[in-house]
């Protein structure tokens, strides 16, 4: 037996080979490892770093349900060979195991980034064998043991936090205990398992249509967190399950079980898993955030639009609602740049004479719309000094487009034979070489031709489980896609380094970092209402970086002073996406817009390199008070909401400040009615807005 502990950017990692050359992972945390926390009589029997089902192969009798756990031959995999390198991103371990009767090679991936406490991990299977292998089942990240570390149950110490999302309703953290989740302990000893899992799962081509793929696991006797995120934009699952006395966590990208992927691996075939990362923190969701925030930043594609921040106004929402003209933008395009926006995006419409919700897919202008000319009016944009930009949605095709007709039907997504729609939308194929010159010949004409410079990149379908056309199943299909889709953006970026493309499916349907490391922003919600974007401003830097993190700011025409503020607080922190009838807000209230906007471009430096905290915990809609901050070395941001509140005051807990002498200002707005109060001593601010829908925006700097 030989045991291998790895320490690297605090994280422990240890290693077991058996006597019989089987590979065990003993443990992945912040925290030391202890070999007395491994409790149950079986050991560490369980404690597989893979997991692998293949098709028509038994499975032993401690397994009980649909769970992963010791799968076969992910159970009798042995070493072959164990690489420790390192590259330009830091340390990588590459663990090679075997299989000699199906003949199937498996190479488990964890990659460490420097100074960052979080790991990437994928899993690549080679068949080496003779036979057709038949792949259920393929884990990216496997550990066991997550509630080892203390004495205390895991009943009694261990909260799960899941992130809900949906349209309009997203970023929404719940904390679950054990028995809230059907999994409390009924037979403690030896031998604790039971066919209960808590599985989150994504099947479709909208990655975040119910959960963000991410959670949380906390220890609170142990204070530490483990943390992840799957990397993926189209079906993923994990799950949480119990086996051998202990608690184990299993996360991969699309099962057969549960997403309807099935993939037959052929001789000297190779297939690789969807990548995702993991984590781990002696501390709470907020330092767990500040990892993620940090691994997110470093895994990013390199681009200027997340150094610099403009300002984006975009024509839709509370405004002209996918209904442009010439004679409707030209008096925003003026409004807009004295506002001092930097980008002007056309949103839906701007491809139609009239209704246009069927029919999208060839992405020609309107003559009608703009009998000037569509590239005129572009022009005029540039003219006031902004980069124009419209919206797309590249990867479907209305059933009433005139081109969706004249190409053929392997265009599009199939499923026994018959094409699959959405919406009155054909969802196009991206593993069709076709398909993607379709694609890249629309963006070579809006850049080329017409100027633009950003796109509002859109997907408003759920296309299902897949496609079965050219695939091994319709999982199978969906992968393919998925994958050839990154592969085509890529391409885009590489063409046009300088193109703003903005992640936006339905607001935030696809907010997951397949994506989110290639688009440079996204949009965080379609939500019409102010009062509750509120708490979708507030939580989104748990899933998105903060200057990827695309808030709509949308004073209504009939809005007071205060709502005006309100609205312009919620963007204030992340990216402005600014919008609303500018040309019809009072000079009073157009002036507290420009405020603003000219206050943002102030910090806006400070905010890519701030890390998020939430001095209220994550906001519900429900919450009078809502309040998110972001914070570097010697200074803070904090914005605060009160929203229907009984009460004018709310302390404002900053527990890192608790202490330091700090100079408190009210950044935004300056002149309307704010009290506010630093106590050093305690490490709160206490706020008192008068009117029971407002917000602010506080700087707090350290003073030496």
């Amino acid at each position: 037996m030989k045991r291998i502990d790895i320490c690297e950017n605090g994280l422990n990692l240890v290693l077991e080979i058996t006597d019989e050359n089987e590979v065990k992972l003993l443990h992945f945390s912040a925290l030391p490892y202890d070999p007395a926390d491994i409790t149950s009589e079986e050991g560490h029997a369980s404690f597989h770093p893979v997991e692998v089902l293949l098709s028509g192969l038994d499975r032993p009798g401690q397994r009980h349900g649909a769970k992963f756990t010791l799968s076969v031959p992910g159970m009798r995999l042995k070493l072959r060979e164990l690489k420790d390198e390192r590259n330009a991103r830091g340390r990588k371990l590459e663990i090679v195991t075997e299989d000699a009767p199906t003949g199937l090679a498996v190479h488990s991936h964890i990659q460490f980034y420097e100074g960052i406490a979080m790991v990437r991990s994928w899993t690549e299977l080679v068949n080496e064998g003779e036979q057709n292998l038949g792949v259920e089942y393929v884990s990216s990240f496997a550990l066991s043991g997550v509630e080892k570390e203390g004495i205390l149950t895991s009943d009694e110490k261990l909260e799960l936090w899941i992130p809900h999302n949906a349209w309009m309703k997203e970023l929404i953290w719940s904390k679950y205990s054990m028995d809230e989740l059907g999994m409390s302990i009924t037979q403690p000893g030896v031998w604790r398992r039971s066919s209960k899992t808590v599985s989150i799962a994504n099947t479709g081509s909208w990655s975040t249509k119910h959960y963000i793929p991410m959670g949380c696991l906390r220890n609170t006797e142990a204070n530490s967190t483990l943390f992840w995120q799957i990397e993926h934009n189209g079906s993923w699952y994990w799950e949480l399950g119990d086996q051998d006395g202990h608690m184990y966590l299993l996360l991969c990208g699309p099962s057969e079980h549960h997403n309807h992927w099935w993939k037959e691996l052929k001789p000297g075939e190779r297939f690789e898993s969807v990548p995702v990362s993991v984590g781990s923190v002696a501390g709470g969701m907020e330092a767990a955030m500040g990892e993620l925030t940090r691994y997110r930043r470093a895994i990013r594609r390199p681009n200027a639009d997340d150094e610099n921040l403009p300002v984006i106004f975009n024509d839709y929402m509370n405004c002209l609602n996918g209904d442009p003209t010439t004679e409707r933008e030209l008096p925003m395009i003026d409004k807009a740049a004295e506002a001092g926006c930097e980008y002007y995006v056309i949103d839906a419409g701007w491809y139609a004479d009239g209704d246009w919700w069927d029919g999208v897919g060839e992405w020609l202008p309107s003559q009608k719309r703009f009998p000037g000319g569509f590239k005129a009016l572009l022009d005029r944009i540039r003219e006031r000094g902004m980069v124009p930009g419209v919206w797309l949605e590249i990867e479907v095709m209305g059933i009433h487009c005139p081109k969706a007709d004249r190409v053929p039907d392997d265009w599009y997504f199939q499923r026994r034979g018959r094409k699959v729609y959405d919406r009155s939308r054909y969802q196009l194929d991206f593993r069709n070489p076709e398909v993607r010159a379709h694609a890249t010949e629309v963006i070579d004409r809006l850049v080329n031709e017409y100027g633009v410079g950003y796109i509002k990149m859109d997907y408003n379908i759920d296309a299902g489980i897949g496609t079965d056309l050219n695939a091994d199943s319709p999982g199978d299909g969906l992968l393919g896609h998925d994958r050839a889709y990154l592969k085509w953006l890529d391409g885009i970026f590489e063409k046009y380094p300088d193109l703003v493309i903005e992640n936006c499916s339905s607001g935030g349907l696809r907010m997951d970092y397949a994506m989110l490391s290639r688009y440079s922003i996204q949009s965080t919600s379609d939500l019409e209402n102010y009062v509750y974007y509120a708490t979708v401003a507030a939580n989104a830097p748990s899933a998105v970086t903060p200057e990827q993190a695309a808030v709509w700011a949308y004073p209504l025409t009939d809005a007071d002073c205060e709502q005006v503020a309100f609205n312009m607080v919620s963007a204030m922190l992340l990216r402005i996406h600014q919008s609303g009838h500018l040309v019809h807000l009072s000079g009073e209230r157009f002036d507290l817009v420009k405020e603003a906007i000219d206050c943002y471009k102030e910090i806006r430096g400070d905010i890519r390199r701030a890390l998020p905290f939430w001095p209220l915990g994550f906001s519900h809609y429900s919450d009078p008070w809502v309040s998110m901050g972001l914070k570097l070395p010697k200074r803070d941001y904090v914005a605060v909401w009160r929203r229907e509140s009984e009460t004018p005051r709310c302390t404002i807990p900053i527990e890192h400040r608790r202490g330091q002498k700090v100079k408190a200002v009210c950044a935004y707005p300056q002149n309307l009615p704010c009290r506010f109060q630093w106590n050093e001593y305690s490490g709160e601010l206490t706020v008192e807005l008068p009117n029971r829908l407002s917000a602010r925006l506080f700087q707090l700097d350290v003073e030496d």
